[in-house]
């Protein structure tokens, strides 16, 4: 066989292992409203910059047929290339072969590309669209699946893992995505569930759609795992991209710093009128979160979850920030089960990977009722408290109006080791508010009076003109600074200037025991 006769087999080899499953495959996958593995590829990178890995790789599988049905690479395209000029590491699983199902193969394949991301220190990103473990492979399929689980293990807190289900993702091997950090989906196409609809009704006789049990919709608003969801997959890769530019290609680098285009001293003074006079009325703490941020940008991560707790990137001075903050238009703020698991799984991440946390504080405390504490909102709530306790980022935290009881103490404050904390003039910090305070303190001075509810009205009166204010707490220094609210972003870009060299150690040991 001459030189050129080998050439021409490469590029027959490569064309086929192109062709994935075949044409006919490929268009059944379109007409489900689907892209292919590398046309996905081909949108979340930069043009060109795509090496392909493994093109050769096939199963080694001879039962059910399998001997007579072997394509290049498997079920799942792998790689590197480059995100506006950064590497990164990326798999797609092909639907058209063996409907994306993990062989042993692909398994290695995946497990390999994990190694080299820690290897090298650069964030995987993972397309799932598969059926999960191939059964014709048997035991020989569960082992990749437990590769595949191993190393995103092996990852976590190493590397930023991305997840983008775009198509089904079942069964064991649906815990691969669930193990990394950030895990997109698509309205219509995106499927997570342990056991599909065929199961549930042979189960529990349930009759229950694809959508209905693990769809974008259920997956982003009820169950929470999913943390983005977009229209289409076009909307989704770009949102991948704009992720990536906030985070650090692994846990000893720094996050992207880009040149300000926006003035670091830029005040507003409508900041002044957003707490309400009224102390029951609510507001919305996003207006407060794009007043501080660069150019008003705003990453929102899990926005249709547990929406009284709000997490996302920003930019302060040109550098990306996690920011953590109650939002009062829902459920006045208050921190619930999913809240607290929520928020407390992001601030590990931002620790994680050094990304500075922003607190944003109005809070009345944790969710009462027998419903939460049936649930476990004592373990929960205490996922929270560890993750801020532990993280070692610089932590500033500013407190708006209500800071409350253990609600206050879990939000960035001092006694967690928050690093510098400030306060508008509309802050109260106390351990209740001033109702619950005198209906306990004065409840037998308040029976006794002949005018009970005047009496009440007045000691609420004078108890929250005793303490609902900042200032007991700054006084004991546990706020480091009562703030004109129109200048909250230039102080806190100061803060981050500050801590920007910040270097704290924990006690030493293998690992804790958060309460999981």
């Amino acid at each position: 066989m001459t030189t050129e006769d080998k050439l021409d087999k490469l590029a027959h080899l490569k064309k086929q292992a192109e062709a994935g499953g075949g044409q006919e495959r490929i268009a059944q996958q379109q007409a489900r409203g689907k892209l292919t593995d590398r046309d996905r590829i081909s949108l979340l990178l930069d043009p060109g910059s795509f090496s392909e890995l493994g093109s050769f790789a096939s199963h080694r599988a001879t039962d059910f047929g399998l001997a007579e049905q072997q394509y290049p690479g498997d079920a799942v395209v792998t790689g590197s290339g480059r995100i506006e000029g950064r590497p990164v590491f990326i798999y797609a699983q092909d639907f058209t072969v063996f409907g994306g199902s993990i062989s042993e193969v692909v398994g290695q394949k995946v497990g390999r590309l994990h190694q080299l991301a820690l290897d090298t220190g650069v964030p995987v990103i993972a397309i799932f669209d598969s059926g999960g473990a191939r059964i014709q492979e048997g035991v020989a399929s569960l082992a990749g699946v437990g590769d595949m689980l191993l190393y995103n293990t092996l990852c976590s807190g190493a590397v930023p893992q991305i997840s983008v289900v775009v198509g089904p993702s079942a069964g064991g091997a649906v815990y691969c995505p669930a193990i990394t950090d950030f895990i997109f989906v698509v309205k219509g196409i995106s499927q997570m569930y342990i056991t599909g609809p065929d199961v549930v009704r042979a189960v529990t006789r349930e009759e229950i759609s694809h959508q209905e049990l693990g769809g974008a919709e259920i997956l982003s608003k009820k169950s929470g795992v999913a943390h983005f969801m977009d229209d289409d997959e076009q909307g989704c890769f770009k949102a991948v991209r704009r992720l990536l530019g906030f985070l650090p290609p692994n846990w000893k680098g720094k996050p992207p710093k880009l040149e300000p285009s926006d003035n670091p001293e830029r005040t507003d003074d409508s900041l002044r009128q957003l707490i309400p006079d009224d102390p029951k009325k609510a507001y919305d703490m996003k207006r407060l979160i794009t007043s501080i941020a660069d150019g008003g940008e705003f990453m929102e991560v899990q926005q249709h979850f547990a929406p009284n707790i709000i997490i996302g990137f920003a930019r302060l001075g040109g550098k990306p920030v996690g920011i953590v903050a109650q939002q009062p238009a829902f459920l006045a703020g208050v921190i619930d089960i999913d809240a607290s698991v929520k928020a407390a799984r992001f601030v590990r991440f931002c620790d994680a990977f050094n990304i500075p946390l922003v607190s944003l504080v109005d809070v009345p405390g944790f969710m009462p009722g027998t419903a939460q504490e049936h649930s476990g909102i004592i373990r929960h709530g205490a996922k929270l408290i560890y993750a801020y306790a532990e993280a070692t980022v610089p932590k500033i935290s500013v407190i708006t109006r209500k800071a409350y009881g253990g609600a206050y103490i879990v939000m960035s404050s001092r006694h967690l080791r928050g690093d510098i904390n400030l306060a508008w003039p509309t802050a109260e910090i106390a351990v209740m508010g001033a109702e619950g305070a005198v209906n306990i303190i004065f409840r037998k001075a308040i029976a006794q009076s002949d005018k009970p509810e005047e009496t009440r009205r007045r000691l609420v009166s004078e108890y929250q003109e005793k303490f609902d204010n900042p200032y007991i707490a700054a006084a004991r220094g546990y706020i480091d600074d009562v703030i004109d609210p129109a200048r909250t972003r230039p102080r806190l870009i100061q803060a981050l200037a500050t801590l920007e060299n910040k270097a704290q150690d924990s006690p030493a040991k293998k690992h804790g025991n958060i309460p999981l």
